[in-house]
């Protein structure tokens, strides 16, 4: 028995007659009646009574039949997940990012993405850009946003983003009032500092080196959110990507320009020497559309 003689049995069963399942297939009604035949002689039973050149089913066909039905609708389940897997991928996607953008770049991005594809499942964690490129490496995750402070073997990266670095201060401090701060402004200045890995605290403590200042650290974290949080606490200052000040400006903390400029830098992380799917092609151009390059 195999596929194509269930298929010509299927076939005669829902269209009554062999001469109108021929028509449907698209075959002759002498191929038809050939593999219904066959396939009589390896289920080991009669399917048909053949009277008048006629073919009548027998008990025996219609309880083969049910079960023939119940295999062909998980076969057209089948056709159609192929359908999808083929346009679509697997009909999920997930993506990582830097806690600097998932709450800005990430949300209008995945948005866009929904609108187009609102049956898609997507997934999403705010990670450390190690952690991000780690998912990413492993599959985990189909596309990851990093700071470019990550390791790339691995994986695939593309320039992503760009941000002037800006300082973070409370209402009310001593520089509410300035155009810019520059690094001797921040010489003894209670300080909410990066993490000593990160890119953009690294350029900065160069430049501060440079011109013999040293802030006062009070606190590090790798969260440019978390330092927005503690100045806005009243813990510090400290120097941010502008990004992730928009929930707070405005509610007890102020951004100001840093000057000479240094920058954040973020990567857009993909699984190495893969063929993406349409879902992440189709996500990966847009979330494209919301890379920024400041000068």
């Amino acid at each position: 028995m195999n596929i194509r003689q269930v298929e010509f049995f299927h076939a005669v069963m829902t269209n009554t007659t062999a001469s109108r399942a021929a028509e449907v297939l698209r075959i002759s009604q002498p191929a038809v009646s050939k593999a219904i035949q066959e396939l009589e002689r390896d289920i080991g039973f009669q399917l048909f009574r053949r009277e008048r050149g006629r073919m009548f089913p027998t008990a025996e066909a219609h309880i083969f039949f049910r079960e023939v039905e119940g295999s062909f609708s998980g076969l057209t389940k089948l056709k159609s997940a192929a359908a999808r897997i083929r346009d679509f991928g697997s009909g999920e996607i997930k993506v990582a990012s830097l806690s600097a953008l998932s709450t800005n770049v990430l949300p209008r991005a995945l948005r866009g993405f929904q609108s187009k594809h609102p049956n898609v499942a997507i997934a999403f964690q705010a990670q450390l850009s190690s952690t991000v490129k780690d998912l990413v490496a492993s599959g985990q995750v189909d596309v990851g946003l990093a700071a470019d402070e990550i390791e790339t073997d691995g994986v695939e990266v593309r320039p992503f983003a760009r941000y002037r670095a800006a300082i973070a201060i409370p209402d009310g401090h001593r520089f509410e009032d300035a155009e810019e701060i520059t690094p001797e402004d921040l010489n003894g200045e209670a300080f909410i500092a990066l993490s000593p890995e990160d890119t953009t605290r690294r350029a900065a403590e160069a430049i501060f080196l440079d011109r013999s200042v040293k802030p006062k650290v009070v606190l590090e974290t790798p969260y440019s959110t978390t330092i927005c949080a503690m100045v806005q606490a009243g813990l510090g200052i400290g120097m941010i990507n502008p990004m992730t000040a928009e929930p707070y400006v405005g509610r007890g903390l102020k951004v100001i320009p840093f000057n000479p400029a240094v920058y954040f830098r973020t990567l857009l992380v993909l699984p190495p020497n893969k063929y993406p799917s349409r879902i992440v092609s189709d996500f990966v151009e847009e979330v494209m559309r919301h890379s920024v390059f400041q000068k």
